[in-house]
């Protein structure tokens, strides 16, 4: 969608392409607000868990926004659901991204509810159909939103149904709905142990000029052919690894560290984003 010519639209502020973020959670938001300067670049948040949130939290949340850029990562939007999207809930996280001057919002490729929420993030078929369905679905969240968004590639034990693979399918839903592609290394891992695919092959058919941003994270090793995206433990080699590929291949964008729970101390979370400084300044070094 075009940039909007709305004199009314805010202001926004996101991370340099050179810039590695770190996940605003609850339980980090004391530590996050004494944190070094310089410690991170940006910070990730889940509006949904956030909207309408005051007192001594929502004044963190304002504190921590107005000090650092701010993106968003949705997780109950549903975009491939069949339940029509919820409108009035777009409508709040367009005042809450305008609030937080949001340049960079993002949700999943998958869906998450019906009548209710299931609280699980599922997979969509990889058809033509579903293709259409969620395509036609982001159009419309991003015309509520007023603004670009970028979908994230799933992690996935099982497909409902297909008939084409899985980056054919992901392609074709960002040409479909004109948007953008928040790539997760740690997911491009997890899907190719789990189904047997070359994960560098994959990420060499997605299309540069649509990634806006990457997570990494780290993921729970069951067996030797199946990985489980958890985002409660310490990146792995192989995924930093992918990383570095992935930023050979695509280039540098905003990266992002994600930790959801089983949290260590501010220290250990900051070397891994040190970590992705690292291989970042790798990545440019000539």
């Amino acid at each position: 969608m075009a940039a909007s010519t709305d004199p009314t639209v805010v202001s926004t502020r996101g991370p340099a392409p050179a810039s590695a973020g770190l996940g605003l959670r609850r339980s980090l938001l004391a530590e996050l607000q004494q944190a070094p300067a310089g410690a991170f670049d940006f910070l990730e948040c889940a509006p949904d868990n956030w909207i309408g949130v005051g007192g001594a939290l929502g004044e963190a949340l304002h504190t921590l926004s107005r000090r650092h850029p701010l993106s968003c990562h949705g997780l109950s939007l549903s975009l491939g659901g069949p339940a029509p999207l919820d409108v009035a809930f777009l409508e709040q996280t367009r005042r809450f991204l305008d609030q937080h001057q949001v340049a960079l919002y993002s949700e999943h490729l998958s869906w998450c509810s019906d009548q209710a929420q299931l609280y699980e993030l599922l997979p969509l078929p990889f058809t033509a159909e579903a293709v259409q369905h969620v395509a036609a679905r982001i159009r419309q969240a991003q015309d509520i939103l007023g603004r670009r968004i970028a979908v994230e590639n799933a992690s996935y034990y099982a497909v409902p149904a297909a008939d084409m693979d899985e980056a054919s399918f992901i392609n074709a839903v960002l040409d479909e709905a004109d948007c953008d592609l928040l790539l997760d290394v740690n997911n491009v891992y997890v899907n190719a142990i789990n189904h047997a695919y070359d994960a560098r092959d994959f990420l060499a058919r997605l299309p540069s000029q649509r990634i806006a941003s990457y997570h990494v994270a780290g993921h729970h090793d069951e067996a030797d052919d199946l990985k489980i995206d958890t985002h409660g433990m310490p990146v792995k080699g192989d995924v930093w690894a992918l990383l570095a590929d992935t930023y050979a291949m695509h280039g540098v964008r905003p990266t992002l560290l994600e930790r959801d729970f089983n949290f260590p101390p501010l220290a250990e979370l900051l070397d891994e984003v040190a970590r992705i400084r690292q291989l970042q300044q790798a990545a440019a070094a000539p």
